[in-house]
């Protein structure tokens, strides 16, 4: 339980990394783009889909290597613990989908709470993000 405990954290503090840089990025690059505000606001929502893509992809390989190697429990359900099954467990997970299908059982039920807490926590900072960017272009446009 305490591995597990440590990847918890590990995983909230690089995801919450990512995004931030991410986002970050973003804030400087975009209004240096020579493209319509409408344009803008796709690039926003790209940017932040990558970013969501690639802190679910590191949830899930990190509950793969948990339950392949580590033997901190298992997932339950049709393939079992494969590493697709894993990256699909994590984007449900992640999203707060939960369809059931797949299920941990053991210590990697906290992985599983813990992500679903940091992706709600991304996702709504990403929306946050897309909303005041959204208010800045379109009040740019107004002042064209």
């Amino acid at each position: 339980m305490i591995l597990v405990g440590f990847f918890c954290s590990g995983l909230v503090a690089l995801t919450t990394l990512i995004h931030y840089e991410a986002l970050r990025v973003l804030t400087i690059r975009l209004p240096r783009l020579r493209v319509p505000s409408r344009m803008r606001l796709i690039v926003v929502i790209v940017a932040a889909f990558f970013a969501h893509l690639a802190e679910i992809v590191l949830y899930g390989f990190a509950l793969f290597v948990l339950v392949r190697f580590l033997a901190a429990g298992t997932l339950s359900g049709a393939g079992g613990a494969s590493l697709l099954n894993c990256m699909y467990f994590s984007a449900e997970t992640f999203t707060s989908v939960g369809f059931g299908d797949l299920v941990p059982v053991g210590p990697v039920r906290l992985l599983a709470g813990a992500e679903a807490l940091n992706g709600l926590l991304l996702i709504g900072w990403s929306a946050s993000y897309a909303y005041i960017a959204m208010e800045r272009f379109w009040n740019g446009e107004r002042n064209e």
